[in-house]
């Protein structure tokens, strides 16, 4: 098990990372960023990507989907968000929050790394 601390450390060791955070999606703040600049505020992103999960998550219940959100995609021009809801007891609401340069990630190997920063988070 890992500390929020190290699992951003690790995030941000994934080829063409941006920006890292650990969001709570029910009050939509991030517990703990790194990276960011600018333009790429995390507050904000933690805040405006809470919506999207539960956007999401209303979704499928109307739709009567009894799975888990593995991860969610957002593809820009240059970038990947990649958002990944925490699924073990102590992560229940809250998400990973992953912003990549597109020109320098391999979005399989992001996805691959960040699965296991998940699984060996502890909150």
């Amino acid at each position: 098990m890992t500390s929020m601390e190290v699992s951003l450390k690790e995030m941000m060791t994934i080829d063409g990372a941006l920006g890292a955070a650990v969001v709570d999606y029910n009050s939509g703040m991030a517990l703990g960023t790194l990276g960011g600049s600018k333009d790429l505020d995390l507050q904000v992103a933690a805040a405006g990507n809470t919506e999207v999960v539960k956007a999401k998550l209303r979704t499928m219940e109307a739709l009567g989907l009894k799975e888990a959100i593995e991860d969610i995609l957002i593809t820009l021009t240059s970038q990947y968000h990649v958002i990944r809801p925490i699924a073990g007891r102590g992560g229940k609401g809250l998400f990973l929050y992953l912003a990549l340069d597109r020109n320098r990630a391999n979005l399989a190997m992001a996805r691959h790394t960040l699965r296991g920063i998940e699984e060996k988070l502890e909150v």
